[in-house]
């Protein structure tokens, strides 16, 4: 008896079958070297760090990681899951001991911040923190626990006013306030009490970790001026601008730092929109031409970040 023939049609579906399976099977494996590759760079580079300064280095930098398998970009931001990690690394790090923490953060939950603040202004050892771009929200209550912030020249924190949801706590007590209570919901009426409480907590916990680099008058009104709300949430607060609320800033990053930065593109393999080669160039002298000198970062084409 002869078997039946296979029309063609089935044999190609096999085939496109077996090389869908291939692929992806490739691209998972290359996704895993490639992290595990990554992964090393950036411990080395924290290695590095805590051999020159003699100290334990935590690293937090939050980027559109490609947090998946297949690398789909998850937008980072402080989490409890954070908050677990910095507590550990401080608490294996013996108690006089400096701490450095590396922040790029947009900001995220206020207990994890404050959990890591809190820890942070606990310790006997010295602890830095330090900005190479910006350190928003829950970032900077992190940073106010330092005693000593090191920022880029440009780069920036922000304001701890508390966020309701997709709202300013300070602007949903304000609008209750200009409306009056018996123009409002039940339920904007529950959220300005929260948004009230909210205000009073954050402001009091921004006290108690200034206090400890300030006396108290000085941190009331810091803490008054960064939770209040008179400003948006991403207003930016520059070098000078935190050196005048009373902040210890300095501006001498060091360049292991920005090194660091560098392990951590964006992910999602979008193509950068800003691109620069990465020399530097020595300023021309008389109108003659200068010739570049090689900067430290890798060869090639660079994206601005």
């Amino acid at each position: 008896m002869e078997a039946p023939v296979r029309p063609w049609s089935q044999h190609l579906a096999n085939l496109a079958r077996a090389a869908f399976w291939l692929l992806l099977a490739l691209v998972l494996l290359l996704q895993l070297v490639g992290s595990r590759g990554i992964d090393r760079q950036r411990s080395a580079a924290l290695g590095q760090f805590e051999r020159e300064r003699s100290s334990r280095v935590i690293a937090m930098i939050h980027r559109q990681e490609a947090a998946s398998l297949l690398g789909v970009p998850v937008a980072g931001s402080i989490s409890i899951d954070d908050s677990e990690a910095v507590l550990r690394a401080i608490r294996l790090t013996p108690p006089e001991q400096p701490i450095d923490v590396i922040l790029h953060t947009p900001g995220g939950l206020v207990l994890a911040a404050e959990q890591i603040a809190k820890a942070l202004v606990e310790r006997k050892g010295k602890v830095t923190v330090f900005v190479p771009h910006y350190a928003m929200s829950g970032g900077t209550l992190i940073a106010l626990a330092a005693d000593e912030i090191v920022m880029d020249a440009n780069a920036v924190l922000g304001p701890v006013d508390p966020q309701i949801g997709d709202m300013p706590a300070a602007s949903i007590v304000k609008a209750v306030g200009i409306k009056g209570p018996r123009n409002v919901s039940d339920e904007m009426l529950v959220l300005a009490d929260i948004a009230q409480k909210a205000r009073v907590q954050v402001a009091s916990f921004v006290v108690q970790v200034l206090l400890k680099h300030m006396p108290e008058k000085q941190a009331l009104q810091v803490a008054t001026v960064l939770s209040e709300g008179r400003w948006t949430h991403d207003f930016p607060i520059t070098v000078e601008a935190a050196r005048l609320l009373g902040l210890k800033v300095s501006t001498e990053m060091p360049r292991t730092v920005y090194d660091l930065m560098d392990l951590y593109p964006q992910g999602g393999g979008i193509k950068p929109s800003v691109w620069y080669v990465p020399m530097r160039r020595a300023p021309a002298q008389g109108g003659s031409t200068a010739q570049p000198s090689p900067d430290t970062r890798p060869e090639g084409g660079g994206a601005a970040r």
